[in-house]
C-alpha cells in the first residue's frame, strides 16, 4: 500500500525573508493582544457574556480597572484580602454565637463531654494541618506563577526589542545591497596591473595571507634567535679587542724599529750590512706573521 504524501503547506507558508517574518510577527501581535485588564479577568469570562461584562463595568469596586496598572492591581488584591479576612472572622464569630445560644436554649440542652472536646480538637488539628498544607501549596503555586510571569515578561520585552530591530533590518539590507551594486559597477572591468595579487579570488587571497603570516612568524622567530645571540657576540667581541690591543702595540713597535733600521742602513758607508739589517728582516717576518694571524 503506498504511503500518503506529506503536506507541504506548512513549508510553503514558512516565512523566509525579513519582510515576511516581520509581517507574521505583526499579525501575531494583532491577534494576541496582551493587557493587564484581560489577564486579570477570570478564565471562564468571555467577551460574548453580556451579564458578566455588565456586572464588571457597573461594579464600583472595579473603578481602578479603568486604567489598570500592576501597582493598582496589587493594591486591590491586598484590599480584598483584608476584606475577606474580616468577613471570615465575622462569619466564624456569628456561627459560634449561634451554636452557643442554641446549645443553651435547646430542650434538652446540649451537653458536650470532655471526650467529645478531645475528639473535636483532634479533628480540628487534622483540618488545620490539611489547611496549612493547602496554603503552602498555594503559596508555592503563586511563587511559581510569579516566576513564570517574570520570565514571560522578560521574553516578551526581548521579542519586542528584536521586532524593533527586525523592522530596521530590511532598510539596512537594501542600503548595503545598493552599496555593493555601486562598488561592483565602479570596479567592473578594472584590473590592477601593478599588483596582480589584488585581483585574486577570495580563496586564493586567504591562502596568500596565511602564507605571508607563516613567513612573518618564521622571520620573527629568526629575529628572536639573533637577538638572543647578541649578548654572547658582544662578549666575544670585547675579548677579541682585548687580545688585539697588545698585538697592535707590538706591531707599531716593530714597524718603527724596521723604519729605523732601514734609515740606518741607507746612511751606512759603503753599503756594509750590519746586524740591524738582520734584525729588520726578523721584524718584517714577525710583522707578516702577525698580519696573517690577525687577518689585517
Amino acid at each position: 500500500m503506498p504511503r500518503p504524501k506529506k503536506s507541504t503547506a506548512s513549508a510553503a507558508t514558512t516565512p523566509t525573508s525579513p519582510e515576511q517574518v516581520l509581517t507574521a510577527l505583526q499579525l501575531l501581535n494583532e491577534s494576541q493582544e496582551l493587557s493587564i485588564l484581560k489577564l486579570s479577568e477570570p478564565i471562564s469570562t468571555t467577551p460574548t457574556d453580556p451579564y458578566r461584562t455588565q456586572s464588571r463595568t457597573s461594579d464600583a469596586s472595579n473603578s481602578s480597572l479603568d486604567a489598570p496598572t500592576p501597582a493598582s492591581l496589587e493594591a486591590d488584591l491586598v484590599h480584598y484580602r483584608e476584606l475577606f479576612a474580616k468577613l471570615r472572622f465575622s462569619y466564624v464569630e456569628q456561627v459560634t454565637k449561634e451554636k452557643f445560644i442554641r446549645a443553651i436554649v435547646g430542650d434538652p440542652p446540649l451537653i458536650v463531654s470532655p471526650q467529645e472536646n478531645v475528639e473535636l480538637e483532634a479533628q480540628n488539628a487534622e483540618a488545620k494541618a490539611e489547611l496549612k498544607a493547602l496554603k503552602t501549596n498555594v503559596v508555592d503555586m503563586v511563587k511559581d506563577l510569579e516566576r513564570r510571569g517574570a520570565q514571560l515578561a522578560k521574553r516578551y520585552e526581548g521579542v519586542k526589542l528584536e521586532t524593533a530591530k527586525l523592522e530596521e533590518l530590511p532598510e539596512k539590507i537594501r542600503g548595503l545591497e545598493e552599496k555593493v551594486a555601486a562598488l561592483r559597477s565602479e570596479n567592473e572591468g578594472r584590473l590592477n596591473a601593478d599588483n596582480p595579487d589584488m585581483n585574486l579570488p577570495l580563496a586564493r587571497t586567504a591562502e596568500l595571507v596565511n602564507e605571508k603570516k607563516r613567513t612573518m612568524a618564521d622571520l620573527d622567530r629568526q629575529l628572536e634567535q639573533l637577538q638572543n645571540q647578541v649578548p654572547r657576540k658582544k662578549k666575544e667581541l670585547d675579548r677579541l679587542q682585548t687580545e688585539l690591543a697588545p698585538l697592535e702595540t707590538k706591531r707599531a713597535t716593530s714597524t718603527t724599529a724596521a723604519k729605523e733600521a732601514k734609515r740606518r742602513k741607507e746612511a751606512a758607508l759603503g753599503g756594509v750590512e750590519d746586524d740591524l739589517e738582520e734584525r729588520g728582516r726578523w721584524y718584517r717576518a714577525a710583522e707578516a706573521g702577525l698580519k696573517q694571524m690577525l687577518e689585517i
